[in-house]
């Protein structure tokens, strides 16, 4: 590996270093979002210039990105729980930047595709360690709120790829919208390298020291025998399928069904469906810190479900809106409810997750979640879009898109049922 990163004595990283480490993690979880996103406002325009299907964008959107996103995660979180994190994730950051901005200079579906093969192996080399980092960083009673700030990145990357995407293919064109976004991220992994700091490894209390290090195999033993774990990653799966499926679409259902402008989505959309991300995700990130003071952490995964369930009308209503206006602010409402669930959902994974496999468990569950979620989510979308245009016509995209947020209640279960084997086994706060 390259030159390590300051490394923090236990017991003496600063609380200002604590802070920017966070911060520089953010931002870059941020553009990592924003880089993968960025794809979601420029499809129609992609579709038209290679003269590509729905079901060819849903590819490209899910699944050729997240095979390799998710399964390379799994060795690289293996390097995590042995080297210094904050350099693997420099490096990571540095290639899919380069990757991302490799995306316009595309000429067909193949040479497109092959680039966002790239920026999925690159980013496989971000969240595991950044988990593993938090966790280092926050104690158990703190960890929601902020892996919550941490998952900020996903809300706000996603709202500035359109932003910056819709603005730039308007100007411009899909290929500049591409290198514009990927180049900045190569100075930003020289700034990580430069000033994020190494935490030591934090051990939960009463945690049994044990100074061998586990191998991947004893990781999915592990997480795979926990019900408490499965039931979540059961959970987080079928959310983030549902998630990635209408945050990749969206922008395109906009601008198709309600011929909307790429600079009408990036300018008007994006910035409200910000506001309710971070509103979402800072305020249940507060919450469930302090559900989980007062009575444990089970009512994490409660808070997540009674909020997807709320969530879950305005969602339909958005789909079978007939008005823009009406659409984009029934939606608003609906992310303000179902955008909560990410910091608590890794914060009960990293508390339940031994300590030296702490970026495993987090590889782990990135694996299943976005195999399944990435990989299909996109991708089922596009093929059902293609599917359903002898039936509906150019309104074949909005009714892929509903039958995919019908499958919300199926992640309600799950986190329900979390709920119920956590309460089971931690009757009492975790408390560091």
């Amino acid at each position: 590996m390259a030159t390590a990163a300051p490394v923090a004595p236990a017991g003496e990283i600063s609380v200002r270093a604590r802070k920017l480490t966070l911060f520089l993690l953010t931002v870059t979880y941020f553009f990592s979002y924003m880089d993968r996103q960025i794809l979601a406002i420029l499809l129609e325009d992609i579709k038209a210039d290679l003269l590509l299907s729905d079901t060819q964008l849903g590819l490209l959107s899910g699944f050729a990105f997240a095979l390799f996103y998710a399964t390379l995660g799994i060795p690289v979180a293996a390097l995590a729980d042995r080297m210094n994190r904050i350099n693997i994730i420099s490096i990571a950051l540095a290639l899919w930047s380069a990757m991302t901005a490799m995306c316009g200079l595309a000429q067909n579906f193949v040479q497109l595709l092959a680039a966002r093969v790239g920026v999925g192996i690159g980013e496989a080399g971000s969240s595991p360690p950044s988990h593993s980092i938090i966790a280092d960083l926050y104690p158990a009673e703190k960890r929601a709120l902020a892996l919550s700030i941490y998952s900020l990145g996903v809300t706000l990357g996603a709202a500035a790829g359109q932003m910056f995407g819709g603005n730039l293919t308007y100007f411009f064109d899909w290929r500049v919208a591409f290198i514009v976004i990927g180049l900045p991220g190569l100075i930003l992994a020289i700034v990580v390298k430069l000033f994020a700091t190494e935490p030591p490894r934090r051990a939960e209390p009463g945690a049994l020291a044990d100074e061998s290090q586990p191998s991947i195999r004893e990781g999915f033993r592990s997480i795979l025998s926990n019900p408490s774990a499965r039931w979540m990653i059961a959970a987080v799966t079928l959310t983030s399928m549902i998630g990635y499926a209408l945050t990749g679409w969206t922008p395109a259902y906009l601008i198709r069904i309600f011929d909307l402008s790429t600079l009408q989505v990036g300018n008007i959309v994006a910035p409200l469906l910000a506001i309710a991300g971070v509103a979402s995700g800072l305020g249940g990130g507060w919450l469930a810190n302090k559900l989980t003071a007062r009575d444990g952490i089970y009512r994490q995964a409660w808070m997540i479900a009674v909020l997807k369930t709320i969530a879950l009308p305005f969602l339909f209503w958005f789909y079978l809106a007939e008005n823009a206006t009406l659409a984009v602010g029934v939606y608003f409402i609906a992310l303000l409810f179902q955008s909560s669930y990410l910091g608590p959902t890794f914060s009960v994974i990293q508390t339940l997750a031994p300590l030296k496999m702490r970026a495993v468990w987090a590889a782990i569950t990135l694996l299943i979640i976005n195999l399944i979620g990435l990989g299909l989510g996109p991708t089922m979308v596009g093929v059902l879009s293609d599917l359903f245009v002898p039936r509906f016509g150019n309104e074949s995209l909005r009714y892929a898109l509903l039958v995919i947020a019908a499958i919300t209640p199926l992640a309600v279960l799950c986190y329900w049922r979390a709920a119920v084997l956590l309460k089971r086994d931690f009757p009492k706060p975790v408390t560091a």
